[in-house]
């Protein structure tokens, strides 16, 4: 498999450094708010990362984080009058509400005021090897002592200097040094330190937490490209002036999504969650969306993408049903060595540079070949078909058997009701809507993912919208 490595610049040959386990990091949300359909990109293209190197047999670490301290949270909390810590709590369950509509699994998610200590350590380090210094109580990184900094956005220091995004501070050294530590101000969630009353700076976090979890260098570190300068390229530079090690070998940036051709913002009023777009097409077309370009090139996100993601993702679904109900005849065995070829065809997309828009050309290919090939298919071909489209189906995350949360009122009533009983630690209701749930065919289990629904015979049965 050849990856785009974003440090390299070109493609380059994937093997993980243990033979078995792949590690890999993805920048997860800023949980003050419902995410935007941009946010849905890599939530969607990572994971089917993930479930492709698992598909080839590797043991896949996925570690998503949540900011959970940001000026962003502590503005929203203020705004509202409630504490940071309710502000992060209410959107971490609702972006679990959508994780899991999207279906997105995750090994850890580790929040980032679960790893302050984590954080200091390196902090001290980093101070120590001469790279940072201390200013009223805030710790700024040395960028230019660092002669690796702006490899990863590959641009040179003076063009940095200019696209910098803070102002000049005056206690700082030089305007590219940027905060690992900030000194506490009134009415900010703080924590102590060797400096005093404080908060982490935002980069400082995902440096600490892959150190933490996976104790050195990882496989891949993901996000999208807006993270490339300055989040990534300082996270890469403080994990060199801690150990002298890379923090990844590979890093993989996913393309922006525009709406109607214009970069998102409230202030243009185009700022689209993916709860709202779920709530009319479903979870299903939205995952299709992010999947049907390249994970490098730029999404176009309209009204009629949607639709016609809507309507893609019914042809698999019909064709799926198709299949699973056919009633098999004698003719047509010869013709599965066509489904092997198409089966390679899709592999082999995704080892070039994990193509998904391709691999999902050939499925319709693949698809348009069962639809025709069914009329009097042998039992051999039935199943060989039935088996490679499982496969598909599972490595890009579009499998039918969870139910859609937005299809039903009254599953997604409930659902929510014993969400909010099991917050409220009211065990009792959220056990008794459990019932209730599974009386109607629908079994819940709790993953760190969030919760999970399955359909389950005997219940009434809930489908996707058209």
């Amino acid at each position: 498999m050849v990856i785009y490595n974003t440090l390299t610049k070109r493609k380059e040959q994937f093997k993980p450094e243990q033979s078995a386990v792949v590690k890999i990091y993805e920048c997860g949300p800023t949980v003050y708010d419902f995410i935007h359909i941009g946010n849905a990109r890599p939530l969607c293209v990572f994971d089917t990362l993930r479930r492709y190197l698992t598909y080839k047999g590797y043991d896949v670490v996925f570690v998503k984080n949540f900011t959970d301290v940001d000026d962003k949270i502590i503005n929203r909390a203020q705004n509202e009058n409630i504490s940071c810590a309710v502000v992060t709590q209410r959107s971490i369950n609702e972006y679990c509400k959508d994780a899991q509509g999207l279906k997105e699994e995750v090994t850890h998610r580790p929040k980032a005021t679960e790893n302050i200590a984590a954080m200091q350590k390196i902090i001290e380090k980093i101070i120590e090897n001469g790279f940072a210094y201390e200013r009223s109580g805030t710790i700024y990184f040395r960028s230019r002592k660092l002669k690796e900094y702006g490899n990863l956005s590959g641009m040179v220091l003076e063009s940095l200097q200019a696209g910098a995004r803070v102002p000049t501070e005056e206690q700082k050294e030089d305007d590219l040094d940027f905060a690992l530590w900030k000194a506490a101000k009134p009415g900010e969630p703080s924590w102590n330190s060797p400096w005093g009353a404080g908060r982490p700076g935002w980069h400082i976090e995902c440096t600490a937490m892959i150190d933490e979890i996976f104790g050195g260098t990882i496989d891949i570190h993901c996000g999208g490209q807006d993270l490339i300068f300055p989040h990534h390229e300082n996270e890469l530079a403080q994990y060199l002036a801690y150990c002298g090690k890379p923090l990844a070998r590979f890093w993989m940036h996913n393309g922006f999504v525009t709406v109607d051709s214009e970069k998102m913002a409230k202030s243009r009023n185009n700022f689209i969650t993916v709860r709202a777009v779920a709530e009319e097409f479903g979870y299903l077309p939205i995952r299709l969306l992010m999947l049907q370009a390249h994970y490098r090139t730029p999404i176009n996100y309209n009204l009629d993408i949607i639709k016609q993601s809507a309507a893609a993702a019914q042809r698999i679904r019909n064709c799926w049903e198709l299949l699973n109900g056919v009633k098999v005849g004698t003719n047509l065995t010869q013709n599965i060595e066509d489904l092997k070829t198409l089966k390679n065809k899709f592999l082999n997309e995704l080892e070039d540079d994990f193509n998904t828009a391709s691999a999902i050309g050939v499925l319709f290919d693949f698809m348009k070949q069962v639809n025709s090939n069914l009329a009097n298919a042998s039992q051999e071909y039935v199943e060989v078909a039935t088996q490679f489209f499982s496969e598909f189906l599972y490595i890009l995350g579009l499998e039918f058997d969870d139910v859609d949360f937005c299809a039903d009122e009254e599953v997604r009533q409930l659902i929510k009701q014993r969400e909010d009983a099991r917050f409220m630690k009211d065990f009792k209701k959220a056990d008794e809507l459990r019932e209730e749930l599974k009386n109607l065919g629908i079994l819940l289990e709790d993953t760190i993912s969030g919760v999970k629904a399955k359909k389950v015979n005997g219940g009434k049965n809930f489908g996707q919208k058209n």
